[in-house]
């Protein structure tokens, strides 16, 4: 018999809460550490069409990266939606666990950098230990920025890629930070990147960053961080081969005409 005490321990043993940033939300945020599993659920985040996934799978517990909770919280209640979702799964007996920066530390960053066939990489901005958010390596070879884009656009597959920068530049150095990635341009910069791989990018950043000699590729907060869905597939069926695992179809959260 797996309880969902189990799964947390072997996760927090790869994954340590100690890692994430202090701002975060991380661990179990609803349910009962002794409660029986048979059954996991896995997606990007909480929203209404995963719990509706979950709960019509019957899973006892529903594993995300980015937590459905942020801030404190003064009452639980359907007068808004986060409440909404938590009453959703206490009434369906699904338990809740998210994992964030601490994953994005310990696990993303390699695993994105992985993707690319990035070479002597370092940690961008370091959080504990020598760990850190993002990594700086080298492409398998210079290449233009348009080139760059597109072996993004294969690796994660994505429909399109935002660019700040001039297509035909030659890059080869590349840094890259899943998920939003304002606050590590200017480390990026400093690490000297040809090229900033990463998502959520304003105006403001990608016009100065390029000023300042540095191309972006914005490929989305969802456009890389997708790849956690089957990772953490992978991690729990083989830790853990007796459960079922489910996961949340990769979708883009927009489109674009």
């Amino acid at each position: 018999m797996v309880r969902c005490r189990d799964l947390i321990e072997k996760i927090e043993e790869r994954y340590p809460r100690i890692y994430a940033c202090d701002w975060d939300n991380v661990g179990l945020l609803a349910g009962d550490r002794e409660q029986e599993i048979r059954s996991v659920y896995i997606a990007l985040d909480a929203v209404d069409k995963v719990i509706d996934g979950a709960l019509k799978a019957g899973a006892d517990l529903l594993l995300t990266h980015h937590p459905m909770i942020f801030g404190s919280i003064k009452s639980v209640t359907t007068d808004d939606y986060v409440g909404q979702r938590l009453i959703r799964l206490i009434r369906g007996n699904v338990s809740y666990y998210a994992m964030h920066t601490n994953y994005d530390v310990m696990g993303m960053a390699a695993l994105a950098a992985s993707c690319l066939d990035l070479k002597d990489t370092f940690v961008l901005e370091e959080v504990f230990g020598g760990e850190g958010i993002g990594r700086v390596g080298l492409l398998s070879d210079s290449m233009t920025l348009r080139e760059c884009a597109e072996l993004v656009k294969e690796r994660f597959h994505l429909p399109n890629v935002k660019i700040f920068g001039d297509l035909n530049k030659t890059v080869r150095t590349a840094a890259l930070s899943p998920g939003a990635g304002k606050s590590m341009a200017e480390p990026a910069l400093l690490a000297g990147a040809d090229v900033l791989i990463t998502g959520d990018i304003d105006h403001h950043t990608g016009i100065d960053m390029e000023d300042c000699g540095m191309a972006i590729i914005d490929a989305g907060h969802y456009g890389i961080e997708h790849i956690f869905i089957a990772d953490l597939k992978d991690f729990v069926e083989r830790h853990f081969p007796e459960l079922t695992v489910y996961t949340e179809a990769v979708r883009q959260p927009f489109t674009v005409i």
